[in-house]
């Protein structure tokens, strides 16, 4: 039995000595790759937390101390040690472990996570509720990384706790930085001097004996005694930024060394004020493809796929078939040529250059490329003034992504009818990342603003179009969503058209029940119509292709020719494009029967998106059973359940 198949809670490691708590550590990161190297997830970054997991376990008390792991996704070590080893090979597939952390999955998850930069925050929040007396006391670790520090919300929180005093400790996880293990020992002793309160009285005796010296040297001292101490304070202590800001700063450490970690952390957990603990870790550590390939390294294996690791090294790459292509590299190569088209056309990322297909235009004309870095609230700014100086931006971010800049797109682009084009991948259910990623409320949170445009491809052809048809719209801004995953594999225009704004397609011609798709939503409207016409049951379909502003012509159209109106979105109900369709259609003194097909009222859990569709009934199987069932069934209108 290994010792990591004796530790069933973080308790269990307490009786350890710290090479034991060490080799606990390299067993943590055999599992890992053995596991996620079979059932894919989260990967490099957990390879390098495996030490962080182990020394923050080995001294806190669990969860009566809190551990707050940014993001969730470098919290993999975190959940096998607090129970849930022998369930790892289920995490992030359908009933199995959250792919982040998760509050109802274990009592050690203190808060919920999947988006970046909040773990200071709560634990600020945490750390005053201990205060008060309104939680028992405890200890209260956030762990961050450096990519999570871009965003401004981690400042916030650090302003906030440094004002307050908070005595709250942060472990910074820093994978983009080398370890200097010549400076060692000075980086020991000068963290000895800022933690511990009698050597703070030791150093402001040595300044004041520095203004003691004879022969007029004392008084040069004084004199230049600001400016003196600042120097040598910034020259010594690579935590300027945060000393000003009332933090307690320790580092650089090894983030792979469990003895200095513990050191570090018992330090800080004496001070009694808000400490970071710096530390550099390798995102990949221990797999050499990812801890010796550079930055490209490091990010081709932030995540690993299903069977891409065999006995510890990569397996050979299977050749596949002919394949749709992804929409994320449809959109990414329609903007190289958009950028070519127009010089004044730039593309914008928050920190996901592959993963919105933005890295095609950094690769291709890098000038043209902006990454902000974790901060999407800074990426919909830039925008708008990039915009007010007469560039047309495009701002590629996720849809679960954009809800973080709203104020931003209501106050500084919609209000001023700026003309931005937001492109929102991964809008409807994404898979395996769960409710954290689900792009599921775009459609309701930006239709309810004025002077907005919202469209939504069918396939890959119409966001050629539609792309195309958003940056010449110059009158105000544009959202353009579309799903994760396989195109439809339709042909690619070779010269994309200008669409007409707020015009709708009739794609399928038919009697009684007339369905209106938008987005992925066509795509199961004409699968429900092949199966219902399979029945006897012809039924005409039609492309919404935006769902703000409608086409009140055509819907009145289909709402007054056919006795029953279906809606199909991939996103919630509730002041979604159904809604938008019964609003349009009551107002012109209408009143069709309209059944609403869409995402329910609660968050949708994680797993293969086929097994997501099925529970919340988004399939053409359902849809059309459905139908069928209000045909035969004519009382009222109808709602999603």
């Amino acid at each position: 039995m290994t010792l990591l198949e004796r530790i069933d809670r973080p308790q269990d490691l307490h009786g350890l000595s710290e090479d034991e708590l060490a080799q606990v550590a390299q067993e943590l990161r055999e599992l890992l790759i053995d596991t996620v190297g079979e059932i894919g997830g989260h990967f490099g970054a957990n390879l390098g937390t495996c030490e962080i997991a182990v020394a923050l376990h080995s001294l806190l008390e669990s969860p009566k101390d809190k551990i707050l792991w940014d993001v969730g996704h470098q919290a993999y070590p975190h959940k096998i040690l607090t129970g849930r080893r022998d369930r790892l090979g289920t995490i992030r597939k359908y009933g199995g472990l959250a792919p982040f952390c998760a509050i109802h999955e274990s009592e050690h998850d203190i808060m919920g996570a999947g988006h970046a930069s909040t773990s200071i925050g709560y634990g600020v929040g945490i750390k005053e509720a201990m205060r008060r007396g309104d939680a028992p006391d405890g200890r209260v670790v956030a762990v961050i990384g450096d990519g999570a520090m871009t965003g401004g919300v981690a400042f916030e929180a650090i302003h906030q706790a440094g004002g307050l005093g908070t005595p709250l400790v942060v472990l910074l996880n820093d994978n983009g930085m080398s370890i200097a293990p010549n400076v060692g020992a000075l980086s020991r002793y000068l963290n000895r001097v800022r933690l511990e309160p009698g050597l703070w009285k030791a150093r402001e005796g040595v300044e004041e004996k520095l203004t003691r010296l004879p022969a007029g040297i004392g008084a040069r001292f004084e004199r230049l005694g600001p400016q003196l101490k600042e120097s040598i304070k910034a020259f010594t202590s690579p935590g300027l930024l945060w000393e000003e800001l009332d933090w307690a700063y320790l580092g650089v450490i090894d983030g792979h060394d469990v003895r200095e970690l513990r050191r570090a952390l018992s330090a800080a957990f004496e001070a009694e004020r808000p400490v970071v603990i710096h530390c550099a870790t390798v995102k990949g550590k221990g797999f050499a493809p990812a801890e010796e390939g550079g930055l490209e390294g490091m990010e081709k294996w932030h995540a690993a796929k299903p069977n891409s690791i065999a006995k510890r090294v990569p397996a050979p790459s299977k050749p596949v078939g002919a394949a749709p292509p992804q929409y994320t590299q449809v959109f990414g190569e329609a903007l190289v040529r958009e950028c070519e088209r127009d010089k004044r056309v730039v593309g914008i990322t928050a920190a996901m250059n592959t993963g919105t297909g933005l890295h095609l235009l950094q690769k291709a004309m890098p000038d043209r490329y902006f990454d902000v870095g974790i901060a999407e609230q800074q990426a919909i700014l830039f925008a708008a003034g990039l915009a007010l100086g007469g560039s047309r931006p495009v701002a590629a971010i996720y849809s679960t992504f954009l809800q973080r800049a709203y104020d931003q797109i209501v106050h500084d682009v919609c209000l001023q009818s700026l003309p931005v084009v937001m492109c929102m991948d991964r809008a409807g259910l994404v898979g395996d990342d769960g409710p954290t990623h689900h792009g599921a409320f775009d459609i309701a949170y930006l239709r309810c603003l004025p002077n907005i445009t919202l469209m939504a491809p069918r396939d890959e052809a119409m966001l050629v179009h539609m792309l195309r048809t958003a940056l010449l719209h110059e009158s105000g801004p544009v959202a353009l969503r579309y799903p994760r995953g396989a195109a439809v594999g339709v042909p690619l225009p070779a010269v994309p058209e200008r669409l007409a704004i707020g015009t709708g397609e009739i794609l399928r011609e038919g009697e009684r029940v007339a369905v209106v798709g938008y987005g992925s939503g066509v795509g199961q409207a004409l699968g429900a119509a092949e199966l219902l016409a399979e029945g006897g049951l012809d039924v005409t379909v039609a492309d919404a292709r935006f769902a703000k502003p409608l086409d009140a012509g055509l819907l009145a159209q289909l709402a007054a020719e056919h006795d029953l109106l279906v809606t199909i979105e991939e996103g919630v109900l509730a002041g979604g494009f159904g809604s938008a369709v019964w609003e349009s259609l009551s107002e012109g003194g209408l009143a069709p029967r309209i059944l609403r097909v869409g995402l329910p009222d609660r968050y949708v859990t994680h797993g293969a998106p086929g097994l997501l569709h099925a529970e919340v009934g988004f399939t053409p199987e359902r849809i059309a059973e459905r139908i069928q069932s209000a045909v035969l069934d004519p009382r009222g209108s109808y709602a999603s359940a």
